[in-house]
C-alpha cells in the first residue's frame, strides 16, 4: 500500500458567529450583555437562596443548582466568543476535547435537573400530604448527583468518540465553539459510529427527560382540576408556570439541533440555534423563576431592604 502524506491537525481556527465588520461591534456588545446579566442574574439567584430562610425547599435547592449549572454553561462559551468578534480565535485541539466535554456534560445536566423539578412538582401538587416525607434532603442531593452522573456518562461518551477520530485536512471550524457535528465534518475518519451514538444518546436522554416532565405534568393538571377553589387553582398553575416556560424553550431548541438526521443539517442554522440554548437561555431563567415567582420577588425586596434600608 502506498504511503500517503499528511499532517495531523493540531489546532483550529474558530470562525465565530460572522465575518461582517459591520456587525461585529453591535453583536459584541449584544452578547457582552447577555452574557453579564446572565452571570448577575444566575449568581444572584443562588446567592439569594442560600441566604434566605424561607426558600430552603426542595424546589429552590433544585433551582440553584440550575443557576450554578448555567452560570458555568454560558462561561464555557461566552469569553472566547466574545474576543472572537474582533480576534482571530484559535483552540488547541486538547482545549477544543475539553470545551466540548464541559458543554455536554452541563448541557446534559440541564435536561435532568430540568425532569427532577418536574417530578419534584409532581409531588408537591399531586400528593402534598407525602411531599415531605418523599422529598427529603438525601432524595434531592440523589437526584442532583444522578443528573450529573447521566451528564458525565453521555459527555465522556461522546468525547471519547472525539479523541479516537483523525483530523488531517482543514482545520477551520465554521461554529463559535466546538460542538461535535461541525468537527464530524472536518474528520478524515469514519464518523458514522459518532452520528450514530449522537443520535441515539439525544434520542434517548430526550425522551426519558421528555417523558418525565409530560408524565409529571399530566397527573399535576389532573390533581389541578380537582381544586374547588378558583383561586388555589390559579395558585397552583403560577408554581409550575416559570418551570413550564423553561422547559419549553430549552428542549425544543436543543430538539431542533439534534433530534434530526445529518442530511438535514445545517451549520448556519446550528449557530443561530445554538446561541439560544448557550447564551439567551442562561439569561432568561433567572428572570423567567424571578419575574413569575412572588417568593423570589419577595426574597429579593427584603435583600434590599436590608442591604440599603438595615433600620
Amino acid at each position: 500500500m502506498a504511503d500517503v502524506n499528511f499532517t495531523l491537525v493540531t489546532e483550529f481556527i474558530l470562525l465565530g458567529l460572522t465575518d461582517r465588520a459591520e456587525l461585529k461591534v453591535f453583536l459584541f456588545v449584544l452578547f457582552l450583555l447577555i452574557y453579564t446579566i446572565s452571570l448577575v442574574g444566575n449568581l444572584g439567584m443562588l446567592f439569594l437562596i442560600h441566604i434566605t430562610p424561607k426558600l430552603q425547599t426542595p424546589m429552590y435547592h433544585f433551582l440553584s443548582c440550575l443557576s450554578f449549572v448555567d452560570a458555568c454553561y454560558s462561561s464555557v462559551f461566552a469569553p472566547k466568543m466574545l474576543l472572537n468578534f474582533f480576534v482571530e480565535q484559535k483552540i488547541s485541539f486538547s482545549a477544543c476535547i475539553v470545551q466540548y466535554f464541559l458543554f455536554v456534560s452541563l448541557l446534559t445536566t440541564e435536561g435532568f435537573l430540568l425532569a427532577a423539578m418536574a417530578y419534584d412538582r409532581y409531588m408537591a401538587i399531586a400528593n402534598p400530604l407525602l411531599y415531605t416525607a418523599a422529598m427529603t434532603k438525601m432524595v434531592c442531593v440523589a437526584l442532583v448527583i444522578g443528573s450529573c452522573a447521566g451528564g458525565l456518562i453521555n459527555s465522556l461518551t461522546h468525547t471519547i468518540g472525539l479523541m479516537k477520530l483523525s483530523f488531517c485536512g482543514p482545520n477551520v471550524i465554521s461554529h463559535f465553539f466546538c460542538d461535535l457535528p461541525p468537527l464530524l465534518k472536518l474528520s478524515c475518519s469514519d464518523t458514522s459510529m459518532n452520528e450514530l451514538l449522537l443520535l441515539i444518546f439525544s434520542g434517548i436522554i430526550a425522551l426519558i427527560t421528555f417523558l418525565t416532565v409530560m408524565i409529571s405534568y399530566f397527573f399535576i393538571v389532573t390533581a389541578i382540576l380537582r381544586i374547588r377553589s378558583a383561586a388555589g387553582r390559579h395558585r397552583a398553575f403560577s408554581t409550575c408556570a416559570s418551570h413550564l416556560t423553561a422547559v419549553t424553550l430549552f428542549y425544543g431548541s436543543i430538539s431542533f439541533s439534534y433530534i434530526q438526521p445529518s442530511s438535514q443539517y445545517s451549520l448556519e442554522q446550528e449557530k443561530v440555534v445554538s446561541v439560544f440554548y448557550t447564551l439567551v437561555i442562561p439569561m432568561l431563567n433567572p428572570l423567567i423563576y424571578s419575574l413569575r415567582n412572588k417568593e423570589v420577588k419577595d426574597a429579593v425586596k427584603r435583600a434590599i431592604e436590608i442591604k440599603y434600608f438595615p433600620c
